[in-house]
Parts: structure tokens; C-alpha cells; sequence
């Protein structure tokens, strides 16, 4: 019998190497250990410009008192301390709790039923509604508070129009706080709807037919069914809702930016809006740096909270 030899074996006995060509397995397992990485790449070059460096350069304006040009000259703890007994921080601060309060279940609560609208077998007319309340969500934040803006101006408003047309007052949708602040919650779930109506949608779609078709043989009412099997089994999803609204909420800005402006006065600043005034206003960028840094934390808190609870009734 013949022996085979490898060709490493032939190169040392001194004999002609045989030509293989290509390892075709072994460059097919390099080429997918290269692509995750290029696709990877791409996501962790954007996470570090945009996320990581910003947050970096917050930090350390932070323990400084830049004012956007000249030197840094680091204080310390000086800023932290400052904000410990600051007034308007705490007022900003409330106030967007409470906005967060009041947004989080109007979202919840008006998304989960359009989508729960959408997804019954007797509505009629489901792909216009479907563009009707995705329509909002294309607009821009700026955009969506000039619409509200004009709608419910003192003066000018069309909604104030309506009213005196019909033999009322108007009412004092911008001079009033607590109008103001509702105003704003009306047009954060007129614009917000969409997006987490996508999300209730495919996960009241991905629900198995079967479940609601034995409830419903056995006698349950549509409201029992949704109630007892739906919503339960929308837990995820209502999670996920929840978080996202509730750092979008904390994070307000333009919206109620072009709004307005948190008025009346500053009885409405949120706290980006505390932030921008501080820092682009006033010019304080390295105090702003450390109040953006604080409802850093705040929304880190959060969503470990959030996680939690979650992670409790998944164990349940």
C-alpha cells in the first residue's frame, strides 16, 4: 500500500508538494468571524461619538466652571454642591416628575387602546385609522408643539374660537400652569400614540388565537378576555412601553419647547429646558454639565427600578 503523507510531511522528507488550492472551509470560518465584526464596528464607532465622548466631556465640564470658551479651570464638587440648595433645580425637577406621572399612563393607556381597536375583527376602516394615528409620529417635536400651539393660543387659538363661537370665555390655555401642563400632556400622547401602538399591535398579534377562542367558548365576555388573557400575556410589552415613555417623558424638550417655552413664566420648565437656559443662556455650561449628570443618574435609577419590578413579576 501506498502511505499518504501531508504536505508538511513531504516538505521535509525533501519531496514535491502537491498543490491543494484553497482551504474553502477554513477561509468561510474567518469570513464569518470578520463580518459580525464589521457590522459591530459601525454600531460601536456611532455609541462612542455620539454617546460615550459627549458623556465623558459632561462629566468633566462638570467639575469645572466652563462657559463655553476660554480655559477649563476644574472646582471641584463646587457645582454639586451648588445645586444641593437650588430652588429653580428642585422646581424643574417636580415639575417634570409630575409631567412624567401624568404622560406615562396617558400613553399607556390610549396607545394599548387604539391598538386593541385596530386589531378586533369588527372595526372597519383599520388601514385609514392606521395612517390617521401614524401621522403624528412623522412630525417633529417642533413641529407638533407650533400645531398644539395654535390650537390652543389665548388669542388666536382655534379651540379658543370654538368656544366663544358656541357663547363661551376662553379659557387661558397659556397664563394658567396647570392648563398649561395639560396641554402639553394632550400633545406628548397626540404624538407618542403611534410608535408604541406598533408595539401593542405586533404583540397582540403574536398572542395565540386559540387562548381567546376557548375563553370565548366557554362563555367570556370580550372584556374578561382581554382582561384575564390579553393584557397578562402583553406584560413584556407593557414593560417596554413603560420604560421608554417614562425616560422620553424626563427628557421632554423641543416638544414643550415650541409649546410654550414652559410657561407661563418658568412654571412649566422641565428639566432639559432648566439645563438649556442654564447652559446656553446664562452660559454655564460646566453647571449645566452637572445637572445634566444628575438626571443622568435619575434615569438610570429608574430603569434598574423598572427592570426589577420586572424581572419580580417574570419570576412570579
Amino acid at each position: 500500500m501506498t502511505a499518504l503523507t501531508t504536505p508538511r510531511e513531504a516538505s521535509d522528507r525533501g519531496g514535491p508538494v502537491a498543490d491543494i488550492g484553497p482551504l474553502p472551509a477554513r477561509r468561510g470560518r474567518r469570513q464569518h468571524r470578520l463580518a459580525p465584526l464589521i457590522f459591530i464596528s459601525a454600531a460601536v464607532v456611532l455609541f462612542i461619538l455620539f454617546f460615550l465622548w459627549p458623556g465623558a466631556l459632561g462629566l468633566l465640564y462638570s467639575f469645572t466652571d466652563y462657559r463655553g470658551v476660554g480655559d477649563l479651570n476644574f472646582i471641584g464638587t463646587e457645582n454639586y454642591r451648588e445645586l444641593v440648595g437650588d430652588d429653580d433645580f428642585y422646581r424643574a425637577l417636580g415639575r417634570t416628575f409630575l409631567y412624567t406621572a401624568l404622560a406615562v399612563p396617558a400613553h399607556y393607556v390610549v396607545s394599548l387602546a387604539v391598538a386593541v381597536l385596530l386589531t378586533s375583527k369588527t372595526a372597519k376602516g383599520k388601514s385609514i385609522a392606521r395612517v390617521v394615528f401614524f401621522l403624528p409620529w412623522l412630525l417633529s417635536p417642533i413641529v407638533t408643539g407650533v400645531v398644539w400651539r395654535w390650537l390652543f393660543g389665548e388669542n388666536f387659538g382655534f379651540v379658543n374660537h370654538v368656544i366663544t363661537q358656541l357663547g363661551g370665555s376662553s379659557v387661558a390655555w397659556q397664563t394658567d400652569g396647570t392648563l398649561g401642563l395639560l396641554v402639553v400632556v394632550i400633545a406628548g400622547t397626540w404624538a407618542s400614540t403611534a410608535f408604541n401602538m406598533l408595539l401593542f399591535i405586533a404583540a397582540i398579534r403574536n398572542i395565540p388565537r386559540s387562548y381567546l377562542e376557548a375563553a370565548e367558548i366557554d362563555g367570556a365576555s370580550p372584556a374578561q378576555r382581554f382582561f384575564k388573557i390579553q393584557l397578562p400575556l402583553l406584560a413584556p410589552t407593557s414593560f417596554l412601553v413603560i420604560l421608554l415613555t417614562t425616560i422620553g417623558a424626563m427628557k421632554e424638550f423641543a416638544m414643550i419647547q415650541a409649546l410654550n417655552g414652559g410657561g407661563p413664566g418658568t412654571e412649566n420648565m422641565l428639566m432639559v429646558q432648566y439645563i438649556y437656559r442654564t447652559g446656553f443662556e446664562r452660559a454655564d455650561i460646566g453647571y449645566a454639565s452637572a445637572v445634566s449628570m444628575v438626571l443622568m443618574l435619575i434615569l438610570v435609577v429608574v430603569a434598574l427600578i423598572q427592570m426589577r419590578f420586572d424581572r419580580k413579576s417574570a419570576l412570579s
